[in-house]
């Protein structure tokens, strides 16, 4: 039973917070099987890894260093950052060269690699909660590590990997060779240089005064965070109200639909109302179809006809051409 508590504490919270991320990406949904694979890719192989190998590599330091104290600070703010950052970021890494034609925007990075860390966090927080909660406290542990490890410090690892995701969504849409190689690895460096302040910050300073100083960084970095998030989100709905004029003017939408489509409140209300009136996957395909041209449309801009870009956007228009009469 405590382990079962312990699990439910670790996984039940970690896809609440990747629902927020899907629901937060609100003009073009990632495919959901997409990001379950992510997901149990953090939480399977990510999670798994990072156990095996942090482990042997303490070891080896502590064996080289006969120092307990040394091992356990090399091991969080160098070791565990840099094999944690790179099992996850790979995950995201598939993504942008296996599934390329999903990987469209800067908040595309950031959703992949906040669900990635978020299956890591659910396997990470059960492994703690059971192990240095209930195992040493018992179910007061188990509750004050619920405490610390969803309510304070249970974004941590989205954070970090997010500057993965952003580092390679800006090598996807940038045409300069040089920024193609050097962004995933300025955003790969920053996301184990964040991870490695963390560590350090709760390995060197204990106690209540610690914990204090370690969730005020913490926090404050999730904001600026998240104000970066609404930014990206913000700028999808620009480009939807700038690309999706034309298909008004060409008579494939028409102005309410295009009003539609660049409301993300009024595309919930239309996906909704379908659910009582049996329009509901016509709807819900239709403005999903807008959010893809949308990218598709901007990666032609700055890409040229990478990937057949423009056959893609002709297609895409010949479809809203025959769903808009049944939206």
């Amino acid at each position: 039973m405590p382990f079962l508590i312990a699990f439910i504490s670790g996984f039940a919270p970690m896809l609440l917070f990747a629902y927020i991320l899907y629901w937060l990406d609100r003009y073009e949904k990632e495919p959901k099987i997409l990001l379950g694979a992510v997901f149990l890719w953090g939480a399977i192989v990510a999670a798994g890894g990072a156990f095996i190998i942090n482990t042997l590599l303490g070891l080896g330091f502590y064996v080289f260093t006969g120092s307990e104290a040394a091992t356990d600070l090399a091991t969080g703010s160098v070791i565990a950052p840099l094999v944690e950052e790179l099992l996850k970021g790979f995950a995201v890494l598939i993504v942008f060269l296996v599934f390329r034609r999903e990987f469209d925007s800067i908040l595309d990075g950031i959703i992949y690699a906040g669900v990635t860390a978020l299956g890591f966090a659910a396997t990470e927080n059960t492994y703690y909660i059971y192990t240095y909660g209930f195992l040493k406290s018992g179910w007061i542990g188990i509750m004050s590590l619920v405490f610390i490890r969803i309510f304070l410090v249970g974004w941590q690892h989205p954070f970090y990997t997010a500057f993965s995701g952003i580092g390679l969504a800006i090598s996807r849409l940038n045409r300069s060779v040089w920024l193609k190689i050097i962004a995933p690895l300025i955003g790969f460096t920053i996301a184990v240089f964040t991870h490695s302040v963390h560590n350090t910050i709760s390995s060197l300073l204990a106690g209540y005064s610690g914990l204090a100083i370690g969730a005020f960084t913490d926090w404050t970095g999730w904001f600026i965070m998240f104000c970066f998030l609404l930014w990206a989100i913000h700028n999808e709905k620009r480009n939807l109200q700038i690309y999706l004029l034309d298909e008004v003017n060409k008579g494939y939408i028409s102005n309410l639909q295009y009003q539609t489509a660049t409301s993300a409140r009024s595309q919930s209300r239309a996906r909704f109302s379908a659910f009582f009136n049996g329009k509901f996957r016509n709807t819900d395909r239709f403005y999903s179809l807008c959010g893809e041209l949308t990218h598709k449309k901007s990666q032609l801009a700055k890409l040229g006809n990478e990937d057949g870009n423009m056959s893609v956007i002709n297609n895409i228009e010949v479809e809203l051409s025959h769903l808009a009469p049944f939206v």
